[in-house]
């Protein structure tokens, strides 16, 4: 499955954005979709994932109540709504998609096997 993220942007502290996932090549169902983010010098953090059979969600500690994963089955889209922006969200974010991710490896690069470009997130002040 060959994944494309788009809707990064630059946005002011207290803003939003709205960052999808597509998916070509096959669709989203059976598949585990994540978000990740990472900036220079960091490694890869995992922000929000959903599986796609029964839409689980799942987010990381630092954007809960914030940011909402969801899928748009009628359009093969996982979509990551981010509001209240904070400057230290600015990152180059990810997603990624695996069949075989299990709830202890949600948060493991490693365990996505499928990989968009990134879409750069800049939150100004």
């Amino acid at each position: 499955v060959q994944l494309q993220a788009s809707g990064g942007g630059l946005v002011q502290a207290g803003g939003y954005l709205r960052l999808s996932c597509a998916a070509s090549g096959r669709t989203f169902s059976g598949y585990t979709v994540g978000w990740f983010r990472q900036t220079p010098g960091k490694e890869r953090e995992f922000v929000a994932g959903i599986k796609w059979s029964g839409g689980s969600t799942y987010y990381a500690d630092s954007v809960k109540g914030r940011f909402t994963i969801s899928r748009v089955s009628a359009e093969n889209l996982v979509n990551l709504q981010m509001n209240s922006l904070r400057l230290e969200d600015t990152a180059v974010y990810s997603c990624a998609a695996s069949r075989t991710v299990i709830y202890s490896t949600l948060g493991v690069p490693s365990a996505y096997h499928y990989w968009g470009q990134g879409t750069q997130v800049t939150v100004s002040s």
